[in-house]
């Protein structure tokens, strides 16, 4: 694991955590969020980066959501099965944001940001559940995010998940797409293939920085105690 110095320079002071969602639709405010799945990132002490710990849940559809028939046929995701071992909302996320947490106190940064393909989609269908379960220590920056499909497509010349991933020299099993932890996964090692292939631009970028006096802008740092 990476010095705390180098984790806070390396995304000036965000920690990057991939998050893929599954959904009963396309609509954020109105459409069930049925599985989430966290990725940390880890920052070596070269710098380099690597896909860490997966934490993943199956939850259970909010009162009054919307689920389309046709996100469902896409995700193969049946929410009522006896076998489902979804839980709610609220505690997806509490205990989601409770290992964020300890992943950002240990890299030594000061608040998480997301990463996902397509990940505008996913940020509003996480903003939108925070927001309805009313929890007050979300680590996620509100707005900003990396998106893999934008650093994809510069750097590999796909925006599509499957072959950019292949691209990069990981297999891809069409069986286990749509499913939140696998999407999850292979976008973070997606996202640390692209970063890692920049290696030596942001060693460069840090060099010159430092050279030129620049003090870095980390973002504030965030209540990390463990009550939710």
């Amino acid at each position: 694991m990476a010095s705390s110095d180098l984790a806070s320079r390396r995304f000036r002071g965000f920690l990057p955590i991939v998050i893929d969602v599954e959904t009963g639709g396309f609509h954020a405010r109105t459409d069930a969020l049925l599985e989430i799945a966290a990725v940390i990132i880890e920052i070596e002490n070269s710098g380099r980066v690597r896909r860490g710990a997966t934490h993943a849940f199956h939850v259970k559809p909010f009162e009054g959501s919307r689920l389309d028939p046709v996100s469902l046929e896409v995700n193969g995701i049946d929410p009522w099965h006896p076998l489902r071992p979804a839980i709610d909302e609220t505690d997806a996320l509490q205990r989601l944001f409770r290992e964020i947490r300890t992943a950002i106190r240990a890299q030594g940064c000061r608040r998480a940001i997301l990463v996902g393909h397509n990940a505008a989609f996913d940020l509003a269908f996480l903003n939108a559940a925070v927001e309805r379960t009313a929890l007050k220590r979300n680590p996620f920056h509100p707005f900003s995010c990396f998106d893999t499909a934008t650093l994809a497509g510069a750097a590999l010349g796909q925006t599509v998940l499957a072959r950019a991933v292949q691209l990069a020299g990981f297999e891809w099993d069409n069986r286990s797409a749509h499913s939140a932890k696998y999407d999850a996964e292979r976008t973070a090692d997606l996202f640390c293939h692209i970063c890692n292939s920049m290696q030596e631009s942001f060693v460069r970028a840090d060099e010159k920085a430092r050279a030129l006096g620049w003090k870095d802008g980390a973002p504030a740092p965030l209540d990390l105690s463990e009550a939710d």
